[in-house]
């Protein structure tokens, strides 16, 4: 027994380190009870999980970090650009020229000059509108993380709750089949005395084989459902991981008031079309902005030498200096800038359309799922109460077919009864849970904190 223990503390213990240190530190307040099985963690655990180790998570992080050094180079602009350079000329053969018929050579075999320059712009509209448009575009790149967050919230908050409705429906299938397989008992002592037919016999044979194969599929969806979970979480398929609690858990969650409110103050679909449209502003006016003077300033610092050898030590160097500013006037460019000017509006006027039609269909989709919601709700009601009556009336059936007063058809139609109920209910919450995280991800409700996270 001593040996049996140590190999399930160690199975645990390999399990455990095969989860990312991240991971590691957002499980640690997992029950300890559950030290010698699966790895058991809670809703909260796995999204602290999902939103640390996935990789589309990861992926949308590193796309703010680009575009914020995007930013930065846009915003280096700004700053004086300092430039050195050198050179190095030896002529083959000296310049010439002729006066008066005669021919004469003039500088040296060797020039050697360097210098030190440095220019920055003083009026340029388009570096100007230019930066605020790299500002918003890591602003967008933020949102879009964030509806990576809400993606990943939603996903892995469906795969939980499938995996809580497969352990019920295994938990319900399993005790069909255990009920038919003592009911099987009852019929088979009853046959072996003369009290039952043989057709008795031979039904009560068959629902125990018809029931089976309910359990294997149910088994089968954990599995599936497990798989897809731990994909999520980004974690390794091999580990042995399990959900906490069950469906009934969230039974008070329904009974609670369904607000909805409607807004979609916090939508991040709604929030990327906003930052997309003051993009497109903003570059309409970059447009217009090309057809506005620019002005530069520069400095320069030259050093030049000439030799006939190539001791630079006896070289004599000269130094010379100038500064200037360079107006650029844009006067025609061959109706280009009014063609980009022209288009801009039209993908701005397209974004206010689709920004208008996301708006509608969202508000229809919260609708949905609101209606959804209530339906649910009553269907978990429906089922609820019949789910007494349902076992109260198996339990009879059971007792009248024991001491011969009832039929085994009654045994089997009740125990039918009785199962559709509590698939039922679970399956109601189940829809009620699945359509409220579908409304949290549009209205933006209750995801706020582990976006931020």
């Amino acid at each position: 027994m001593k040996l049996k223990n140590l190999f399930f503390a160690l199975v645990t213990l390999v399990c455990v380190a095969a989860v990312p240190a991240q991971a590691q530190e957002n499980v640690e307040a997992a029950p300890a009870t559950q030290q010698d099985g699966p790895l058991v963690l809670t809703l909260d655990q796995a999204l602290q999980i999902a939103l640390s180790e996935n990789p589309t998570v990861k992926i949308a992080d590193k796309t703010i970090e680009a575009k914020k050094y995007a930013k930065r180079g846009t915003y280096a602009a700004l700053w004086p650009d300092i430039s050195a350079s050198g050179a190095w000329q030896h002529n083959l053969k000296k310049p010439s020229f002729h006066i008066m018929g005669q021919t004469m050579e003039v500088g040296t075999f060797n020039n050697v000059s360097a210098g030190v320059t440095a220019a920055m712009p003083l009026i340029n509209a388009q570096l100007w509108k230019s930066l605020k448009l790299s500002a918003m575009d890591v602003e967008l790149a933020v949102e879009q993380a964030r509806s990576s967050r809400i993606d990943m919230i939603e996903q892995v908050s469906k795969a939980f709750y499938q995996v809580l409705l497969a352990k019920d429906s295994y938990n319900v299938y399993k005790r069909v089949y255990d009920n038919a397989v003592e009911n099987h008992k009852i019929v088979e002592k009853r046959y072996a005395v003369g009290q039952v037919s043989e057709y008795d016999f031979i039904r009560s044979q068959v629902t125990v084989s018809n029931a089976e194969p309910n359990v294997f599929g149910a088994e089968n969806s954990i599995v599936l459902a497990l798989w897809q979970l731990k994909a999520l979480l980004g974690v390794d398929l091999d580990m042995n991981v399990d959900c906490a609690g069950s469906l009934a858990d969230y039974e008070n969650d329904m009974t609670s008031q369904i607000n909805m409110d409607g807004t979609l103050a916090d939508n991040t679909t709604m929030k990327q079309l906003d930052i997309q449209e003051r993009m497109l502003e903003q570059s309409l006016k970059l447009k217009r902005a090309a057809g506005i003077p620019s002005l530069a300033a520069s400095i320069n610092y030259q050093f030049t030498a000439m030799d006939e050898s190539f001791a630079l030590a006896h070289y004599k160097w000269m130094g010379s200096s100038a500064a200037a500013l360079s107006l650029s006037i844009p006067i025609f460019s061959g109706g280009k800038r009014r063609a980009d000017i022209n288009q801009a509006k039209i993908d701005l006027s397209k974004i206010q359309l689709q920004r208008e039609n996301t708006e509608r269909q969202l508000r229809t989709a919260i609708m949905s799922y609101y209606s959804n919601m209530q339906t649910n709700l009553k269907q978990y009601h429906a089922s609820s109460q019949n789910i007494a009556t349902a076992k109260r009336g198996y339990d009879i059936a059971v007792k009248r077919y024991e001491v011969g007063g009832g039929t085994l058809v009654d045994v089997d139609n009740s125990q039918l009864a009785y199962t559709q109920a509590e698939l039922s209910r679970s399956t109601s919450i189940y829809e009620y849970l699945i359509n409220k995280v579908s409304m949290d991800k549009i209205t933006g409700a209750n995801l706020t904190q582990n976006t931020e996270n």
